[in-house]
Order: structure tokens, then C-alpha cells, then sequence
């Protein structure tokens, strides 16, 4: 490699035919790029600095992309494409089946990125789990008028049943998958949260593994950490969090069934830990016990993975048509002969609006300054902050606070005069259940569009894991990115895909990296050779959304 800095042609030039680029210019998949009429021009490119130089992280993965002509782009594009087929990594969209959408080109963290990312969730985490406990307890936070009560009695997730419900281990954010974006100027910010059932990993396992083996020479050339290990420290996370005179705690993941859009992620991992994927109907409750029904009789369960949702848990005590939990659950977990992981009840702390005050939150129970910043936001419950976004409608993104999948949200500038006087009357109706946010124009990565690569919009999920001791967050995370061009919507519902994500390792680092060892194309690649088992059944293959 040369000590010249990589630089884009100049940046009105637009994307020349496949043919010639064939024989064309190194970087000509570039070409047009930063083209100055682009959508959302704006935007921090992670690749490309304003002035069309390559950013220090991204040269290495420049120079081999260069290199490759659109043939080369597209082979590997449907190479891509067929192991993700091949894997059972498909989801439906408009009725149809197809693989899940994982762009060629990676995204790249430095270092120095992924460390504050890293403090920064792992702060989050700690003051959202004080906020959990103390909600569900004493409710200082509410007597000292840091938050207001109506607050949290006036959340949909907000659960009194889980009210002293104490876990032995004092852990109730077994998993969290807190969402960032990165705005104009570089900064990353947090998006939500989500503390519920955050799904997603199951891609950053498996988009690593596809890249490993379309893209093996790039590895070669990059210290990338790996996220083989998840499962290793979740099963840690769930083991730990029994009751302290259970010397062999049995761990179960719960799944809904195999027509759930997340049962591939279900299975992935309980059989990368090597534990029971079990549905409600494979449990009971007796005596405050919960026992799973095996071959050689019942078996007592120490701990739940659920991956069901808080209203569908327990028919006892909330839905009484439910009958994909486990009818006495809740009073199981409260004698503390089971725990339930994600605790039920923490809805509340993934609340949009509650999300607003998580800055106090870590501010009170840590005495901390926080170290990501959330994307600014309107309360719309708040007298003045609503006025303001009555008179800004069109200027601001409108959210629902229950809302997911990106479904429901308004972008007013984009938005028709009818748009917005149906959101204007849905707000001054429910003012609790909206907030408002100025449009971040998301950062860009390089995608595969066509026969070129062009900028698209990315955002960030970060994956945590609390075993009472310490956080450890997963390096990389799910890149999410918009496909359709001008699109800030990155939820695969609405026609988003993912990209493999790369921290780079210190050169200092003793960290184990990808790919240390030669077989590169391997699926050892990710520790799953010796866990992985056997081959899932065309009816378990099934497609996994975003939340």
C-alpha cells in the first residue's frame, strides 16, 4: 500500500455503464458518489470524507473494493444471496419469500468508537436497570419528582403484577439491544432502546459467517474482533442469574413456535448454548415450580429465556386466551424458584417517552454525565413542547410511542398536506402516545445498488449482556440500512437490510481477531463448528424481522 490517501473522483461525476467500468478506473463502482444533488447530501459518509478523501478506517476495504469490477460486485452479491437462502435467513415481504438483504460492502468501527459506544451502553444498561428496580420497589425516583408518576402509571408496559418481584441476582436486563445513529456531525446518538425481546443477533453471527466466506482476503487485511462467543456469554448471563443454591441451573429458551418471524434467532441460540428450545406447552406450573416435560420425566426449570412478549406470558395474570405461556409463571418467579429473562415488566423502561428521561435517570442513580446523548426530543404530553410541534409539524419526524417495525411514522417534509392533518388530529387527540423528533439525516455507508455502490443510511443495535457482574457488550452489533434510496427507514418491514459490522482490534490488542486461523472460509470462523449441531429442518428455517 502506497502512503498517497485515497481519494473519490471528483464528486459531480456520475456512474458510468457496467461495460465500461469493467475497464475502467480503480473506484469507478464509485463513481458519483458524493454527487452534490444526492438525497440527504449531508449526511456523514463513514467511508468518504467531505472532500472525497478515504476516511483511515476504511482505506484497507477501499483499495480491495477498487479492485473489483461490476462482475466481481455482483457474483459475490448473489453468492451473498444464496448463503443467506441457504442458512434459512429469509423474510417475507408483500407476501413473498426472500433472503434477507446483507450488503457486500461492511461497515467499519474504530477502536476508539467502539470503546465510548461500549461505556456508553454499558452506562445505560446500568442506570436502566437501577430505574427497573426501583419502579418495581420503593419509587424513590417518582417521590424525589425526578419523573413525574403519571409517568409510568400511564405506560402501556407497565405491568403491576411484576411489582416486588425481586431476581436473585438483582438483574433484570438480561439482553438489551440499545439502538444509536450517527448524525451530521459524527456524533453517535441513542435512538431507543429495547429491553423487552430484542432480536437481531442471530444476523450479526450469521452475516459474519457469509462474509467470511465470500470475502475471506478482506479479513486478511483487517484486525476485526469476533462475535462468535455471544452464546457463550449469554448461557454465563442466564446461569448466573438462578437462585444462589442451584448448583446446575437448567436454562430454557421459550419460543412462541415456529411460525414466529424471530424462530430462527430462537433456535440459533439455544442450540449454540446447548440448552432446551421448549414452547409454553412443554411446561407447567405446580407448587410455585415450574417443571418441562421430557422423556425421562419432569424436569424442574431454573431459568427462562423467554422470547414472548409480557401480555402473553402468563393467562393467569394477564392474557386468559394465551396459550403460548405457562399458566402460573409469574407466581413461580415471584416465590424466586424461577427466573424469568428479560424480566417482565421492563416495557416501561423502553417506553419512547420514558426514553426522553434516561439522561436524568443516569444522572440520579449514577451521578454520572452520559456519555451517549439521545436524538433530541419533543414530549408532546409537555404543554410547550407540544405547541412547538403543532407549529413544526412539517419540519419534524412524528413517532408513535408504541409503535415498532417503523410503522407510523410521519416525516413531515415529506409528508402531503392530508398526512398531516390526520397526524395532527391523532396527536392533539393522545398527546402521551407521540413525540417528535428533528430529522437526523442518519449517517452513510457504501451499498451495493445496482452495478454500483452508492450511500445509503445506516443506524446502529448494539447487543448487551448483564450477568449481575459485568456488561459485555457484543463488538459490532446489527448495522441496519435503508436500501430504497432517500430512505431513513431502516426496518427490513420496510424494505431495509443489514451489513456486517467490524470493530477493529488495537494493533496493541492481545484480543483474539477474526479469522486467526487459515482455514478462512470455514464456519469455525465464529466458534460455531463444535456447537452448531444439526442442520435445522426446512420447517424451522424461518424468517426473522426487526423489532
Amino acid at each position: 500500500m502506497n502512503n498517497t490517501t485515497p481519494r473519490l473522483p471528483p464528486g459531480g461525476r456520475r456512474a458510468r455503464p457496467a461495460r465500461a467500468r469493467r475497464n475502467g478506473h480503480p473506484g469507478a463502482q464509485f463513481d458519483g458518489y458524493l454527487a452534490p444533488d444526492r438525497p440527504h447530501a449531508g449526511a456523514f459518509d463513514e467511508m468518504f470524507a467531505p472532500d472525497g478523501t478515504v476516511r483511515t478506517p476504511y482505506r484497507a476495504l477501499y483499495e480491495s473494493i477498487s479492485g473489483l469490477d461490476a462482475s466481481d460486485l455482483s457474483a459475490r452479491s448473489t453468492a451473498i444471496d444464496r448463503a443467506m437462502v441457504d442458512q434459512g435467513i429469509t423474510f417475507s415481504l408483500s407476501g413473498q419469500e426472500r433472503p434477507f438483504p446483507l450488503d457486500l460492502v461492511p461497515r467499519v468501527i474504530t477502536t476508539a468508537e467502539w470503546t465510548k459506544i461500549e461505556r456508553g451502553v454499558a452506562q445505560r444498561v446500568r442506570a436502566l436497570e437501577a430505574f427497573l428496580a426501583d419502579i418495581h420497589g420503593d419509587r424513590q425516583i417518582l417521590r424525589d419528582g425526578v419523573l413525574p408518576r403519571r409517568l409510568i402509571t400511564s405506560c402501556e408496559h407497565f405491568h403491576r403484577e411484576a411489582f416486588g418481584i425481586n431476581p436473585p441476582n438483582g438483574v433484570r436486563i438480561h439482553v438489551s439491544g440499545v439502538d444509536l445513529v450517527r448524525d451530521e456531525e459524527g456524533t453517535f446518538r441513542v435512538l431507543e432502546d429495547n429491553l423487552r425481546n430484542p432480536s437481531g443477533v442471530s444476523y450479526v453471527m450469521e452475516n459474519r459467517r457469509t462474509m467470511a466466506r465470500v470475502f475471506p482476503d478482506l479479513f486478511v487485511q483487517h484486525r476485526v474482533r469476533p462475535v462468535g462467543d455471544y452464546a457463550s456469554h449469554l448461557l454465563r448471563a442466564l446461569r448466573a442469574a438462578a437462585a444462589p443454591n442451584v448448583a446446575d441451573p437448567m436454562v430454557v429458551v421459550l419460543t412462541p413456535g415456529v411460525a414466529n418471524s424471530a424462530y430462527f434467532e430462537h433456535s440459533l441460540l439455544a442450540r449454540l448454548m446447548g440448552v432446551e428450545l421448549v414452547e409454553g406447552r412443554d411446561m407447567f406450573c405446580r407448587d410455585n415450580v415450574v417443571y418441562l416435560r421430557t422423556t425421562e420425566g419432569e424436569r424442574p426449570v431454573d431459568v427462562i429465556y423467554r422470547r414472548i412478549d409480557d401480555e402473553f406470558l402468563d393467562p393467569v395474570h394477564f392474557r386468559p386466551d394465551s396459550v403460548l405461556g405457562v399458566a402460573g409463571i409469574l407466581n413461580a418467579a415471584r416465590a424466586g424458584n424461577v427466573v424469568i429473562a428479560n424480566a417482565v415488566g421492563n416495557g416501561v423502561g423502553d417506553d419512547k417517552l420514558v426514553y426522553t428521561y434516561v439522561p436524568e435517570m443516569v444522572k440520579y442513580y449514577l451521578n454520572e454525565k452520559p456519555l451517549l446523548p439521545n436524538v433530541d426530543t419533543y414530549r408532546c404530553w409537555l404543554p410547550d413542547e407540544f405547541d412547538y410541534v403543532m407549529d413544526h409539524l412539517d419540519e419534524l419526524v412524528i413517532k408513535p410511542v408504541e409503535g415498532s417495525g417503523g410503522y407510523g411514522i410521519v416525516f413531515g417534509p415529506e409528508a402531503s398536506a392530508s398526512e398531516l392533518a390526520t397526524i395532527r388530529r391523532k396527536v392533539k387527540a393522545h398527546r402521551r402516545g407521540w413525540i417528535a423528533q428533528p430529522v437526523v439525516q442518519l449517517s452513510t455507508v457504501p451499498s451495493k445498488v445496482d452495478d454500483r455502490l452508492a450511500p445509503r443510511h445506516v443506524d446502529l443495535r448494539p447487543f448487551a449482556v448483564n450477568d449481575g457482574k459485568e456488561i459485555f457488550v457484543l463488538p459490532g452489533g446489527l448495522t441496519r440500512v435503508a436500501l430504497p434510496e432517500g430512505s431513513l427507514v431502516v426496518n427490513s418491514s420496510q424494505g431495509g437490510g443489514s451489513k456486517d459490522t467490524w470493530v477493529l482490534a488495537a494493533r496493541t490488542s492481545t484480543a483474539e481477531r477474526e479469522l486467526e486461523q487459515p482455514a478462512l472460509g470455514a464456519s469455525a470462523v465464529d466458534g460455531l463448528t463444535a456447537e452448531q449441531g444439526p442442520e435445522l429442518t426446512s420447517s424451522q428455517q424461518q424468517q426473522q424481522q426487526q423489532q
